[in-house]
């Protein structure tokens, strides 16, 4: 049975933590009482999309044990259970209001204005800390992370729209998330031979740069449906030619492109855009309906070839406005 803070703080704050370290970077945990007899441990990524499938495979391999309930990210909550103190301010459900912006050409962008009334530039920094916070826990992490396209953080007297009471904003998001699904349903990717094409530039270093593009997907009209995009970025020495790769790296990397894109596939959900190298790196790019299973296959990729430093970013861009540097229209 457990007996309190003091005996999970004995239990997991001085033995999880090392322990926990081993498993994967990047994970947190917090921990309470649930009620009186039954304790909860969450494990939490911090809001990293690349990591959140981790932190739910794990919580889906921990075992029952009496009393313990083992959760997989911040879970939402009741609203008038959220309140944040952060330096001079003070936020709760009654200062803190939302509205959504329409921008012109990306209708199912959801991009909203988080309205403070006690903002002033000199707590603007402590206030966008602490709304950040305060969402996280009022949505869930999983929702704050994913739901929400872009936000601002401004004050009531910057607001250019009607203030919406914060407590309206998941059943918002709720709706908004619905018509997305109901809009892109049975939207797919009509077979076809991709088309590619290779673009040359020039660096303001000076150095050359080589990209490859599939210009057929970047003429698709449903983007939105594949939102999130993974780059994985391979850096190399190509101090002797001219920042490309020697023979050996230029093949080494080929076949882990090629493997990811016989893994990812459009079948699965995922397609692939195409590759940019210069300047002694070569960054690989993706679209993805979710983003859950990139996560792990760059993930093995980056683990299983440790004598390159490659990094992974994942980040939501529903208009793939990240490559209109290719002329996409």
């Amino acid at each position: 049975m457990v007996k309190g803070r003091e005996h999970i703080e004995e239990q997991f704050f001085d033995i999880m933590s090392p322990e926990l370290s081993k498993v994967n970077d990047g994970y947190y945990f917090l921990s309470g009482m649930c009620d009186e007899h039954t304790a909860e441990l969450i494990i939490t990524v911090e809001g990293d999309v690349k990591k959140i499938i981790f932190a739910e495979e794990l919580i889906a391999a921990a075992p029952k044990i009496d009393h313990w309930k083992f959760t997989a990210l911040k879970p939402e909550t009741d609203i008038e259970n959220v309140g944040v103190r952060i330096n001079d301010c003070e936020l709760t459900k009654h200062n803190i209001y939302f509205y959504s912006n329409d921008i012109e050409g990306y209708p199912d962008e959801i991009d909203l204005a988080f309205v403070y009334e006690n903002l002033n530039e000199e707590n603007r920094e402590s206030a966008t800390t602490g709304i950040c916070i305060f969402l996280d826990n009022f949505l869930g992490e999983l929702n704050f992370a994913t739901q929400i396209d872009t936000f601002s953080i401004i004050g009531k007297h910057e607001a250019e729209q009607e203030l919406i009471p914060i407590e309206k904003l998941r059943d918002f998001l709720l709706w908004r998330e619905r018509e997305f699904t109901e809009k892109y349903k049975d939207s797919q990717i009509v077979e076809s031979e991709d088309q590619f094409s290779v673009l040359e530039a020039t660096l303001e270093n000076g150095m050359p740069l080589m990209a490859t593009v599939n210009a057929s997907l970047l003429k698709y009209d449903a983007k939105a449906s594949y939102p999130w995009i993974s780059v994985l970025k391979i850096f190399y020495d190509g101090s002797n030619n001219s920042g490309f790769p020697e023979e050996k790296d230029y093949n080494k990397m080929n076949a882990l492109e090629d493997y990811a894109v016989e893994t990812l596939t459009p079948k699965d959900g995922h397609l692939y855009i195409g590759r940019e190298t210069a300047d002694n790196s070569k960054s690989i790019y993706f679209a993805s309906k979710d983003f859950r299973q990139p996560s792990k296959v760059f993930d093995q990729i980056i683990k299983e070839n440790p004598e390159y430093k490659i990094s992974l970013e994942i980040y939501k861009d529903k208009y793939w406005q990240s490559f209109e540097q290719y002329n996409v229209n």
